[in-house]
Order: C-alpha cells, then sequence, then structure tokens
C-alpha cells in the first residue's frame, strides 16, 4: 500500500510505501485530484526513489511544479545508468537538479541559445566513466526531445553525474582543476608523455580524484611509518621530488602541504608512470 504524505505536482507526491519509507513517486496524474492519506495505484508510478534528506525545500517544491514530466522520468533513467556503473548513491536533490538542467538544455537549443563547456577537455580525461554515461544520456535525450545537443551538454551531465559522489559541485569542479595541474607538473618535472590508455595512468587519475577531493574536506591520511618514507624515498628518489613539488603546489594554492602518507601514495604512482 502507497499512502500520499505530500503532494509535490500533478505528477509527482511524496509518499509512504509499504515498507513505511519516504518515496518521491513520479506518475503522470498520480497526484492530480490527492490529498493526504490517500492511496496511489501503484500503477500509474513510472517512477520512484528513496527520499534520502530531510525536508523537500521550497525550490525543489517549485522545480517539481516546473519541469516537465518527460525531463524527470528521462533524468530517472540516467541515474540509475549511472546508480548501476558508478555504485553511486543518488538523493533527490540530484534528481531534480539535473533534470532541470536538462530542460533548460533543451528550451535553450529550441531558442538556438548554446552554451559552451570550458571544461569539456578536463571532463572527458578526468571523468571518463561518468562522461561515457552522459555520451549515452545526451543520445536518449536528442531521441526523446527531438533535438541534437552538443557534447558539451554531455561534458555538464558528467559533472552532475560526478557530484553525486561529493553532492558539492563547486568541489567536483576544483577537483578537475587540481587533477590536471598536477598532472601538468609531473610532465615538466618528469619530463615524460603520459599514455592515458595505460593502467598505471588510469590509476594515478582515480588516486588523484580521492586525494582531491580528500584535500578539499581537509580529510588526510596520516599513519607516520617513518621507516617506510624513508625507504620510498632511497628506492624512488625522482618520484620522490616530484611529489615534494606537488606539495608545494598544493600548500600555495590550497593552504595545507600534503601528509607523509599522502607524498608516499602519490611518489608509488607517480614512480610507475616513469617506469
Amino acid at each position: 500500500m502507497i499512502t500520499v504524505k505530500k503532494i509535490l505536482s500533478n505528477n509527482a507526491v511524496i509518499a509512504l510505501d509499504d515498507q513505511h519509507r519516504e518515496i518521491v513517486a513520479i506518475g503522470r496524474g498520480i497526484g492530480f485530484g490527492k490529498k493526504e492519506g490517500d492511496d496511489v495505484d501503484a500503477r500509474i508510478i513510472e517512477s520512484q526513489f528513496l527520499k534520502k534528506s530531510g525536508g523537500v525545500s521550497d525550490v525543489i517544491n517549485e522545480l517539481v511544479n516546473t519541469i516537465p514530466i518527460d525531463c524527470l522520468l528521462i533524468t530517472q533513467h540516467i541515474l540509475q545508468l549511472a546508480q548501476a556503473r558508478l555504485f553511486i548513491t543518488v538523493q533527490e536533490t540530484l534528481i531534480f537538479a539535473l533534470s532541470d538542467h536538462i530542460n533548460f538544455a533543451v528550451q535553450r537549443y529550441k531558442k538556438d541559445q548554446q552554451i559552451k563547456n570550458m571544461l569539456l577537455w578536463d571532463i572527458k580525461k578526468f571523468y571518463s566513466a561518468e562522461f561515457c554515461i552522459a555520451q549515452e544520456a545526451l543520445q536518449l535525450i536528442n531521441e526523446k526531445f527531438g533535438v541534437q545537443l552538443p557534447e558539451d551538454e554531455a561534458g555538464f551531465i558528467a559533472l552532475h553525474i560526478a557530484n553525486a559522489q561529493t553532492n558539492d559541485m563547486h568541489g567536483t569542479l576544483q577537483s578537475a582543476t587540481i587533477i590536471k595541474d598536477i598532472l601538468t607538473i609531473i610532465k615538466i618535472e618528469l619530463k615524460i608523455n603520459h599514455d592515458e590508455n595505460s593502467i598505471n595512468y588510469q590509476r594515478l587519475i582515480t588516486h588523484l580524484k580521492f586525494f582531491s577531493i580528500r584535500m578539499l574536506h581537509r580529510k588526510n591520511i596520516e599513519h607516520e611509518d617513518k621507516q617506510l618514507y624513508e625507504g620510498i624515498k632511497e628506492a624512488m628518489p625522482d618520484a620522490w621530488l616530484c611529489a615534494r613539488k606537488i606539495s608545494g603546489y598544493v600548500s600555495k594554492n590550497y593552504g595545507d602541504p600534503l601528509t607523509m602518507d599522502e607524498m608516499m601514495f602519490l611518489t608509488i604512482h607517480i614512480n610507475r608512470l616513469i617506469e
């Protein structure tokens, strides 16, 4: 039994499912003529998700009333792909934020107003898994709405998906900048060209993603095994010096140098590139 708790729009309601969990249910006309306490016919629910955050804000209420249901449904499908492949947790705020973006992008296309994504190259390189899903999403959107949104929009969608892991869009953008800058330092200091298809390069990118998120949220790793540090310095001197340069960059631009543990892990990844 699914019971209405709050009407968001004619096409969306907050309800309690048969396990008394709070869900957001979406379906054509699902909220029309309903009131709190009414039952919902499960057959008309086209999409639903658990509501994980606190109360629904006025902003989300407004978005639900202005976003076409087809945008909500296609967004839910896109995020289901992301959940299945990237094992991310999706909150309702992301669903409405991405729905709003897709709706706005379609409307802009119809008015011949396009926005250039200045981070497209970086997003492709540093969020390749998210971008791959975003490309599929772009094809679904173009087919559904009869438009031809440019690849720039796939970049924006990929950022929304990447943001699901941190719930911090500004941090996601900063992370891409940090990764790009660190790769530039490695290239200049060691005079090497990265093989972007190599497993070691991909391992480094993955490490830098999580490192940048830890750094921005001040969640450092510190074990203080000094004997291990000395062994790494002696065995990998070039990579260690490069890691020190990166520590200087981080300290100058973000306030704190790398911890010894971060230095050690980064040195190991850099040394794999050298080898």
